[in-house]
């Protein structure tokens, strides 16, 4: 897969670049991200405690554009006070989106309930701020819509993050207000499903991802991923939708600009 033009602007509108992983060599993780074009970046807490790191990486560098959230795998460590302290980060940082959050039904011994519970507390936090909303789902698309249809409207929208379902389900998200974003899971050669996703989404609804350190891009070195790698998620994206990288950059960086403003 070539990738051309180095100087595109890019956003890579979600990853975790505070996982320890990444976090260790921070410094070199964003001079590479930079050096790809990486002009801003999404970057999703997933648990109480790496909400700090997220907020020292705002801190620390342009284009960090932060979210905070708990994620279904990490719902069994929450504190009972995590949505209180949920909405004070929230407060405290008016640029800040929700998320991760979601549903996961692919996750063994898990409690669908619970996992529901919090993600409807999240979304409500959400529409009661105003903030956009970043949402994981995995093996529950049916499931979603039933929620986000019971719960009602997110005023600042939502983004479904490392899209994974079919067109058909892309084009319910959309109508329903979502942003519809594609990660490194596009460049596996069995992945029968993200050519029509991605001709399902318009022009004003697709974004692009790394969800980094993980979803390593199948011609990436690795071992870990990392913003620099949405060049190749835009290079594959562009190829399955049939324009050019330059348009899809444009396009990817106008929504992202639009749905985390």
């Amino acid at each position: 897969m070539s990738v051309r033009s180095p100087r595109l602007k890019l956003f890579d509108c979600h990853n975790h670049i505070q996982d320890e992983r990444l976090f260790a060599q921070i410094d070199a993780v964003m001079d590479r991200a930079a050096a790809a074009g990486v002009v801003a970046m999404g970057v999703k807490g997933c648990r109480e405690n790496d909400w700090p790191q997220v907020v020292e990486l705002m801190e620390r560098y342009p284009g960090v554009v932060p979210s905070f959230g708990l994620h279904p795998w990490f719902i069994g460590e929450r504190t009972p006070h995590w949505a209180e302290t949920l909405e004070q980060l929230l407060l405290e940082h008016p640029a800040a989106g929700v998320g991760e959050i979601g549903i996961d039904q692919a996750i063994e011994g898990r409690d669908d309930a619970d996992q529901e519970a919090v993600f409807l507390d999240q979304l409500e936090i959400a529409r009661r701020l105003q903030r956009p909303v970043s949402i994981h789902c995995r093996q529950a698309w049916g499931r979603l819509i039933e929620l986000l249809d019971g719960f009602g409207e997110l005023p600042r929208g939502m983004l479904i993050h490392c899209f994974g379902g079919s067109a058909e389900v892309a084009r319910e998200l959309v109508k329903r207000g979502g942003y519809i974003s594609f990660s490194g899971s596009i460049t596996r050669p069995n992945n029968r499903k993200a050519a029509a996703a991605i001709c399902a989404v318009p022009d004003d609804r697709i974004l692009i991802e790394t969800d980094a350190p993980d979803i390593l891009p199948a011609s990436a070195a690795g071992p870990l991923n990392e913003p620099a790698n949405v060049r190749l998620v835009l290079a594959k994206a562009a190829e399955l939708r049939g324009i050019s990288e330059e348009r899809l950059a444009g396009l990817t960086f106008q929504n992202a600009g639009l749905f985390f403003a």
